[in-house]
């Protein structure tokens, strides 16, 4: 990317050589720092020795696909993911990817995208969507939508190597389309953890479930 931008790079106290490295996409309008939360810090910390370095880039509104002239996908990989490794000294055959909302939805498509690049793929709440329509304020036009339809992909057959997990809130009007990306991914036999947990599309309800996100990825890269 051209612009300057923002990543903050959580190392477990002891050393990260050698950890698995997750990749945490924020949500939309939010900033990396804002993930990085008591009820994030304390589910990490109580992982010990099996805690996973944590990198959290900048996204600002992109979505995490790329666009023109904004390349928020590529940018995670071939510039966060391997800046990261270096600097933390991460294992880079362990590297998992997830996010909340737009970053759950960016994680599930870079997890599509480059399905042998991961151990392990999380969309927390993540916003995915049936249609262009419904979709505009993140998609430049239908085209776009298409190529990132992850629905439609999944009805296809399932893009992923790595276990996924999806979780959602009862309350969350994402709900739905949740619930049918886990059931086409299952269809497909992929390997994928499906929960609905009480409460809506907020902070509240993603700090409440921290300690089974990084538990989820540190059981899945080993």
């Amino acid at each position: 990317m051209s612009e300057q931008l923002n990543e903050v790079l959580v190392t477990p106290a002891a050393r990260g050589k050698g950890r698995p490295l997750l990749a945490f996409l924020h949500g939309y309008g939010a900033d990396p720092i804002d993930m990085v939360d008591p009820a994030f810090t304390s589910a990490l910390r109580r992982l010990g020795d099996r805690a996973p370095v944590v990198v959290l880039p900048e996204g600002d509104y992109g979505w995490w696909y790329d666009h023109p002239g904004e390349p928020w996908a590529s940018y995670v990989l071939r510039e966060v993911i391997p800046e990261a490794l270096r600097r933390s000294g991460a294992d880079p055959r362990r590297v998992a990817i997830g996010g909340i909302s737009m970053g759950g939805f960016g994680a599930l498509d870079l997890g599509r995208i480059a399905p042998r690049r991961f151990c392990a793929v999380g969309g927390h709440s993540p916003a995915v969507f049936t249609s262009s329509e419904e979709s505009s304020f993140a998609f430049e036009n239908r085209r776009d939508f298409e190529r990132h339809d992850l629905l439609r992909i999944a009805r296809q057959r399932s893009p992923y190597a790595a276990p996924v997990w999806i979780d959602v809130g009862d309350e969350d009007l994402l709900r739905p389309t949740a619930t049918a990306l886990a059931r086409e991914l299952r269809a497909d036999d992929a390997d994928v953890t499906f929960h609905v947990w009480p409460g809506s599309h907020s902070g509240r309800y993603w700090d409440a479930h921290f300690a089974q996100y990084l538990r989820f990825y540190a059981d899945a890269c080993g």
